[in-house]
């Protein structure tokens, strides 16, 4: 009986351990496909959710950019444009119909590059600003340049800098004063004498090409002006490689004071800003922009030249004047905004600073570039230009040597700019016939 009970208890011992390791296994075949399926179905739900997520996000970016400003509403007036150039081929309406279409997307560029300036800091995204504000301005040039267009280049960077001293900072400096008649507004004055050297500077470069033709004191003539132009172009851009130095890297307390108005300003969480889009999508938009900017450019270049015929206006006015206040709606709708919320010093890197650097890298930047194309480019802007560049330069620096401004700066401003609207629209371009 022993015998049985023990025969049996082996029996017993040798199915448990039989089936032991085959249960086990298998339990282990479960847990491990569970193991490898959970990650599996986590990623598979994550990337729904980060494509949903995604698809949001973008169209959270397209109301924002596209839909939501008043402005937006010119932007049909774009592709109606290219429509009408080949539908119908009237400069008129081409020319009229691409400087409304361009002009949201200049406004849209400056309000990326403003979002893009969050993340950046606010030097940087002065500079930015600066730059993307005169993107317009310089894909224009460039597009005229390639025409053999050169006093349109010309007349057109010269009147986007008369723009920005006289009418973005004069309408800057009226509407802060009218918000802000209470007190005093100021603004970094040391920042402004150096942006007025650096003008005054490029007046320099502007003036002798213009009087050593206009002298006949030329060694070769034809030649020496043109020499005279690439070898100052490229001193300016050394001129202006070093500015940027000395702001961002050697110096840059002295520009400090833009980001103290600003902690300042948003110390109340109430005014407190904060991004509306992020870093990359404000990317991607600039180049999105810029891209459909660089079309609608073209086409309004050519139709300059039919334009003016057909209106009997001059050259000279649709490209000092015209041109200028759209490529400059960037510029003019954020001066004025940071001018009526105190931030003068953003104002004045906005306006000011983006005259400095059409004038001490656009225009040599295309006097170099044609120099490469084979294009005879060059700094003589006949007298009649500088002189009034000259005499606009003099005029902004001594509204700003006080460091103050208020509604009645603002306005002598605006009226200075009347005045040169008016003279370039009775004003005849001597050298149109000979282009």
């Amino acid at each position: 009986m022993f015998q049985e009970m023990g025969s049996a208890g082996e029996k017993l011992d040798l199915q448990l351990d039989e089936e032991i390791p085959f249960s086990s296994s298998q339990g282990t075949i479960k847990i491990d496909s569970l193991y490898y399926e959970a990650p599996h179905i986590a990623s598979c739900r994550s990337t729904r959710v980060l494509t949903k997520m995604y698809q949001i996000s973008l169209l959270r970016s397209i109301y924002i950019v596209i839909i939501k400003a008043k402005i937006n509403l010119l932007l049909p007036f774009g592709p109606l444009a290219i429509l009408l150039h080949y539908l119908t081929g009237k400069h008129t309406w081409v020319f009229f119909f691409s400087l409304l279409g361009i002009t949201p997307l200049a406004e849209r560029l400056g309000y990326a590059t403003e979002q893009l300036a969050f993340y950046t800091g606010p030097t940087v995204g002065g500079l930015l600003n600066a730059t993307f504000g005169n993107a317009t301005e310089m894909i224009i040039s460039l597009y005229a340049l390639n025409n053999g267009m050169m006093r349109v280049v010309k007349q057109s960077l010269l009147g986007s800098i008369l723009s920005n001293m006289l009418l973005v900072l004069g309408c800057a400096f009226f509407s802060g004063g009218i918000i802000h008649q209470q007190k005093v507004q100021v603004f970094n004055k040391a920042t402004a004498i150096v942006n007025s050297g650096l003008l005054l500077m490029a007046v320099m470069g502007l003036l002798f090409p213009a009087v050593l033709h206009f002298t006949h004191t030329e060694l070769h003539f034809g030649k020496s002006q043109l020499a005279l132009s690439r070898f100052s172009s490229c001193i300016m851009l050394v001129a202006y490689a070093s500015y940027l130095f000395f702001q961002l890297k050697s110096q840059p307390n002295l520009y400090s004071s833009m980001s103290e108005d600003e902690e300042h300003n948003s110390a109340d969480p109430e005014e407190e800003e904060a991004p509306e889009i992020t870093q990359w999508e404000a990317i991607g938009w600039l180049a999105v922009l810029t891209i459909w900017i660089s079309v609608l450019s073209g086409y309004l270049v050519d139709a300059i030249e039919g334009a003016s015929d057909s209106l009997n206006m001059p050259m000279s006015f649709i490209s000092v004047i015209l041109l200028p206040i759209v490529g400059n709606a960037a510029e003019h709708a954020s001066a004025i905004m940071f001018a009526m919320k105190d931030k003068l010093d953003i104002t004045l890197g906005v306006a000011i600073g983006s005259s400095t650097q059409i004038s001490m890298f656009v225009i040599p930047f295309c006097v170099v570039v044609g120099w490469f194309m084979g294009k005879p480019m060059d700094l003589n802007f006949q007298l009649f230009e500088t002189a009034t560049l000259f005499i606009t330069v003099l005029v902004v620096a001594f509204m700003l040597q006080e460091g103050t401004s208020n509604y009645f700066k603002g306005l002598m401003l605006i009226l200075c700019y009347l005045i040169v609207a008016a003279s370039f629209f009775v004003h005849v371009d001597p050298s149109n016939d000979a282009e």
